[in-house]
């Protein structure tokens, strides 16, 4: 593929490095957008997507006095808000729109999102156990930057976990289990032509994900798909990922795959796997 590409809350409401744009509340994940972050704004009026909670927790301050846990319920319905914020980020990740070195508090965009500071500290955290952010103390998370020496090495790593897979499944599936694939690959090449890059780089996880999960290893698939989205990211310096024309030429490698595995042509399968991963940035 040729992709470009602790965690503890700050205690206060930091401002963001980054810039951006949009001021209206967001209220699903899909829309999100990051803005810049002048300040620290009063958090009461965000609650659009999760429940509230008290002001000094919203403010991102450490309480002691802490609330009785919620019911299951509740619970339920703020794990979904929470992997609405992780989506939302992740998208944000890969666009750029989170700037590689930018710090951005959860309490500040948890306001942005219309949500308490709570769902988007616990997505934060995911995302510095990942390696995507790192805490910033009494001031927020800040993306890490990524230099180009750091997504070749992820780009080679992706190539020695799943090129031997690819390799071998090709000597080993049969045409009928490929083209079931057919409509996942598919998928990458419609992505890939909105000139989105968060949307391909979904639809890209999620074709690879399903090649190798006919190796029947769930290590080897949550392994591949952690490297795979670090090296989604964007470099340090680079305003947004690659352009349309690159993720559209990347989708139909897929493609080409696809119909070289359905044929059974090693030679090509082999050609194309190189210089698929290879090529991967």
């Amino acid at each position: 593929m040729k992709h470009s590409a602790q965690g503890a809350a700050g205690t206060g409401a930091g401002t963001g490095a980054g810039t951006g744009a949009g001021a209206g509340r967001i209220r699903t994940a899909a829309a999100a957008r990051i803005p810049a972050q002048p300040g620290a704004p009063d958090l009461a009026r965000g609650r659009a997507l999760g429940g509230g909670e008290p002001d000094g927790s919203a403010r991102g301050e450490h309480t002691h006095g802490e609330a009785p846990a919620p019911r299951p319920r509740a619970l339920v319905q703020r794990s979904s808000v929470r992997g609405q914020i992780l989506d939302a980020l992740r998208s944000a990740l890969a666009t750029g729109e989170l700037r590689p070195g930018g710090v951005y508090s959860a309490p500040v965009l948890g306001e942005r999102f219309g949500v308490s500071a709570t769902p988007v500290r616990e997505a934060m955290q995911q995302l510095a156990l990942e390696g995507a952010v790192e805490v910033v103390p009494n001031r927020g998370f800040r993306v890490v930057e990524r230099g180009d020496r750091e997504l070749a090495e992820l780009a080679e790593v992706r190539a020695l976990i799943e090129a031997p897979v690819w390799l071998r499944l090709a000597r080993t599936v049969p045409a009928e289990r490929w083209a079931e694939l057919r409509p996942l690959a598919e998928a990458t090449v419609r992505a890939a032509s909105s000139g989105c890059p968060a949307t391909y780089a979904e639809a890209d996880r999620a074709f690879h994900r399903a090649v190798l999960a006919l190796a029947g290893n769930e290590q080897l698939v949550r392994i591949a798909a952690d490297v795979h989205r670090r090296a989604q990211w964007p470099p340090a310096g680079s305003p947004s990922v690659r352009g349309r024309a690159d993720l559209v030429a990347d989708a139909h490698e897929h493609t080409a795959l696809l119909d070289a595995l359905i044929a059974g042509d090693p030679d090509v399968v082999g050609s194309l796997v190189e210089g698929h991963f290879t090529g991967a940035a």
